[in-house]
């Protein structure tokens, strides 16, 4: 009988911490207890569409564990780039982005990429890198050093008058 209590008990703590562990890396802890849209990060779509800077596009859910955990570094790197990109939150499940949705075939939360409307260019940021800042710099910095030698390209062709 003792026995039996022990190994109840045992299961009943194990399956505890394993819940408690799962919440964890799943981002259900959110250190702010903000959802992703209360964070108000950035500028519209068609604003960031209008411009010569490249943006920054999340998508996102407010019920994404993975989308919580990463709000904090979202907020980081749109400090530190609000030179250098326009940044732009759509939540993946709002009505109104469903076309751009199923554009870009999204398959997975949270989803980083680089729109650049001067060039009609794409990038998807792989979201292995997504919780490493400073991988994540590195590729917001690759591509800001591309886009000036496409810059520099396109200057040293364009016709004199």
């Amino acid at each position: 009988m003792k026995k039996k209590f022990i190994i109840i008990f045992s299961l009943i703590i194990t399956a505890i911490f394993a819940t408690v562990g799962w919440g964890f890396a799943n981002g259900a802890f959110n250190p702010a207890g903000m959802t992703p849209s209360e964070y108000k990060i950035g500028i519209s779509y068609p604003e960031a569409m209008q411009s010569d800077k490249p943006a920054i596009i999340l998508f996102y859910t407010d019920w994404c564990g993975y989308c919580k955990k990463f709000m904090p570094k979202f907020k980081i790197i749109s400090k530190l780039y609000k030179d250098d990109y326009n940044f732009v939150m759509l939540n993946g499940e709002a009505d109104n982005n469903q076309a751009l949705v199923e554009d870009i075939a999204l398959t997975g939360l949270p989803t980083l990429y680089i729109f650049d409307p001067k060039y009609d260019n794409r990038v998807h940021l792989n979201n292995g890198i997504y919780m490493d800042l400073k991988k994540l710099r590195a590729e917001l910095d690759r591509y800001l050093k591309i886009r000036s030698l496409l810059d520099s390209a396109q200057s040293c062709s364009t016709p004199q008058e």
